[in-house]
């Protein structure tokens, strides 16, 4: 399974280094010296990682090939794309890989069914779960731990306690899942960003 973990950034001094927008909870492991990286759009890698370092916070990578900055602000907004294999698992238990979350069912305490998680967007503060409805509206949830309480990937459904306002109540909701599973699931395409976990506030 192939999934997002960098967004390339711009470059970085004369000598090839780009800054980097990590999508992944274990940038050691996917992004160390050595990986190689699908790219989107493919025709930009595959890359190589040479080098990393952590310079004011952020990641920076030099990859094999790349020596100048012109080389560099040539791969910018390229996507890092890792093999991953799809029976891997974070180390943390409260870490998923975005496609763990894609298509979970969401839903209150009590059991009433909100929609389903349809895209994880990755802010710098948290993670969003974008949420489709059946009525086909969206609705963004914060994966924190105040509010989504539970993810149970057994019964592919994640239990969320919003606060007020944070989701439509009087809206009759219902999941898709069964409709779905009737007329034949499709699978994920590839390009999920990797690691998300729960974060301590919203």
């Amino acid at each position: 399974m192939q999934l997002v973990v960098a967004r390339v950034g711009r470059a970085h001094g004369i000598k090839g280094e780009v800054t980097v927008e990590v999508r992944t909870d274990e940038p050691e492991l996917r992004l160390g010296p050595g990986a190689v990286l699908a790219t989107d759009p493919a025709s930009a890698g595959p890359l190589t990682i040479e080098t990393g370092r952590v310079h004011s916070g952020r990641l920076l990578l030099r990859f094999e090939g790349v020596r100048d900055r012109n080389g560099a602000e040539a791969l910018r907004n390229t996507l890092l794309i890792a093999e991953v294999d799809p029976d891997d698992k974070p180390e943390d238990p409260d870490e998923y890989y975005d496609h763990q979350l894609m298509d979970l069912d969401v839903v209150l305490e009590d059991g009433t069914e909100v929609g389903r998680i349809t895209e994880i967007s990755h802010l710098p503060s948290q993670d969003l779960f974008v949420v489709e409805r059946a009525d086909g509206t969206e609705v963004l949830i914060p994966f924190v731990e105040e509010i989504v309480v539970d993810i149970d990937l057994e019964k592919q459904r994640a239990v969320i306690d919003p606060p007020p306002g944070l989701i439509d109540d009087r809206a009759e909701i219902a999941s898709s899942r069964d409709a779905d599973n009737a007329s034949g699931d499709t699978e994920n395409s590839s390009g999920d960003a990797e690691n998300t976990s729960a974060g301590d506030e919203a």
